[in-house]
């Protein structure tokens, strides 16, 4: 737990520091003038910290993933038995997606039922599945996952999905700073001369949560979408009954899901219900499985 933090502080202050290195090249000092908002100043502002958060997070996702989940990346030559199996497998999957290069394999000791694809392009990812995974599937259920991290791979989805959280972070952090500069220069006195800066700040942080909220059902959305899209590959890869059957092994196996490393939730092939539909960043598996069987129709 002390090794996860401190490679989480570390990251963030690493995220920071080179933000802020932009924005200083790129000369953008600040956003608030004598007159009010330079709009301009703002957006690039918002766009730089938006944006750059996400794709710094994205550069080092690989990195990261091996660090926070503990992953173990197998040889492919040194490996054998069930390793060499599984890297044949990813292997001979990634063949048929016409992957650049081969994705690193790897396994993560955990109960859960489980697989992630992460990574900054095609050409490095990482493909990673649990040991619960690997004891409670069989072998024609395991390609159907495969097939379908495989498909998250070919369709670039880490990075369409950093992309979306990138704007919804940019969108979120600009509207915060106009709402908290209005309302602040609303309620100042007749004797101040510009809005007071604790409200405008609080203001702010009240509507960055609350934009941040709203932004995670759009960012919820278009990761369901991404799913559906990575079955049907999966299916095209590894074949319709397999992704079928892993669906299905999933459905019974629903209750060995972690939810402990939101970072890699989005990219998993399952998710845990939410208190909220919006809020899902995976459709049901009954829906995603009725879905699989309509495209044989």
């Amino acid at each position: 737990m002390i090794k996860r933090i401190f490679l989480f502080l570390v990251t963030n202050v690493l995220v920071m520091l080179t933000i802020s290195l932009v924005t200083s090249l790129l000369g953008v000092r600040g956003w608030m003038t004598q007159y009010g908002i330079d709009y301009q100043s703002l957006m690039i502002y918002c766009a730089i910290w938006g944006m750059g958060g996400a794709f710094i997070s994205l550069a080092l996702s690989r990195v990261m993933a091996k660090w926070m989940m503990r992953v173990q990346v197998i040889d492919p030559q040194s490996a054998g038995g069930a390793e060499r199996e599984l890297v044949s497998m990813v292997h001979r999957l990634a063949q048929a997606a016409q992957l650049p290069a081969m994705p690193q394999v790897g396994i993560y000791e955990s109960a859960e039922v489980n697989a992630f694809a992460t990574g900054p392009s095609k050409s490095r990812a990482l493909v990673a599945v649990s040991t619960g995974l690997l004891s409670r599937m069989n072998r024609a259920e395991l390609e159907g996952v495969l097939g379908h991290e495989i498909a998250h791979v070919a369709n670039g989805d880490m990075v369409t999905m950093t992309l979306i959280q990138g704007v919804v972070n940019a969108f979120a952090m600009f509207f915060a700073r106009i709402i908290g500069y209005i309302v602040a220069n609303a309620m100042r006195s007749d004797d101040e001369r510009g809005p007071s800066y604790m409200v405008q700040m609080v203001v702010t942080f009240v509507c960055d949560i609350a934009f941040t909220i709203l932004g995670s059902i759009v960012v919820a959305y278009f990761s369901r979408l991404r799913e559906y899209r990575a079955d049907k590959g999966g299916a095209q890869f590894a074949g319709r009954d397999k992704m079928i059957g892993a669906l299905q092994s999933l459905q019974r196996s629903s209750e060995m899901v972690d939810t402990a490393q939101p970072a890699y939730a989005a990219l998993k092939i399952n998710g845990k219900r939410s208190l909220a539909h919006f809020f899902l960043t995976h459709p049901p598996l009954e829906d995603r499985i009725a879905r699989l069987k309509g495209y044989a129709a």
